[in-house]
């Protein structure tokens, strides 16, 4: 059985169903694991969602911010923006059960046998796995819960910018879901910066890639995740740290890798351009 993380779709179904025949993907046997913003910029939102959503547990998707703006425009806490390319699915017959398919999905997988840790975005320095997990659960038991339009009110807000045991209720919430689905920088003290987007060299000195800070409590996982297309396709020295955003709606590529082999595994194709970056329908928050 092969294992393979897929980067951001965001709506591209077309190269998605080319790299599945590229790689000889075997529903029968195989696992694909996606890293979160199914949805939105791309033209097949709709038909990605429910792509994914017929693989059953074949699939393991944890949730991006593109995602969960789904979620609360669908709530109604939320407007759609003109930028949005999501409203096929918020007009779909079975909205219902894709928008509670959806809405099940996790914020963080990990798999003890792969050792591998799947997040969309990022994870805070003072994190060590056994946080990362709780704080995790601990968002998307209130997602899924009886709170969830509360949560989906309260999630947007960049703050609290540092993570503390003291935090109230909603403050983790919102730090938890700002780590898992936005970010990319912090200072080396673990504050977190939710402005700047750019690849590294690019930032204010003050600022390092949150797999780049000191003391990391999380410094000995396997992680891959997806969020940064500017990062483009990312692997560390030892193969501990995975990137998979490699722009695919901006007519980049969309890669996979293999995770259960000796050694990672890389897959692209070439992806038509969804979106001009710098456009105004490029300029959705993070």
């Amino acid at each position: 059985m092969a294992t393979y993380a897929i980067g951001d779709l965001q709506g591209c179904l077309d190269p998605l169903k080319q790299l599945l025949e590229h790689i000889a993907f075997d529903p029968a046997h195989d696992q694909l694991w996606f890293v979160g913003d199914l949805v939105n910029r791309g033209p097949q939102s709709l038909e990605t969602l429910r792509f994914v959503r017929g693989l059953g547990d074949r699939a393991v998707t944890v949730l991006g911010n593109h995602d969960l703006h789904l979620l609360a425009i669908h709530a109604g806490v939320h407007r759609a923006r003109p930028k949005d390319t999501v409203q096929s699915i918020l007009q779909a017959p079975d909205r219902e059960e894709l928008m509670q398919w959806l809405q099940q999905r996790p914020l963080l997988h990990h798999d003890p046998a792969l050792d591998w840790v799947m997040i969309h975005a990022g994870l805070p320095p003072q994190w060590d796995l056994l946080t990362a997990k709780a704080a995790a659960q601990e968002f998307c038991t209130t997602l899924q819960g009886p709170q969830q339009r509360l949560l989906l009110e309260r999630m947007y807000g960049d703050s609290p910018r540092r993570w503390h045991s003291r935090l109230s209720y909603w403050q983790r919430l919102r730090f938890t879901s700002n780590c898992l689905t936005r970010l990319r920088y912090c200072t080396r003290n673990g504050h977190l910066d939710m402005h700047h987007k750019g690849p590294p060299g690019t930032q204010p000195t003050r600022l390092v890639p949150w797999f780049a800070a000191p003391q990391r409590a999380h410094h000995n996982l396997r992680i891959v995740f997806g969020h940064w297309s500017t990062l483009g396709y990312y692997q560390d020295h030892n193969a501990r740290l995975i990137g998979l955003d490699t722009g695919c709606v901006w007519g980049g590529k969309l890669t996979a890798v293999r995770l259960d082999g000796p050694a990672p595994q890389r897959i692209q194709i070439n992806c038509p351009a969804q979106q001009t970056p710098g456009n105004p329908a490029a300029t959705l928050q993070n």
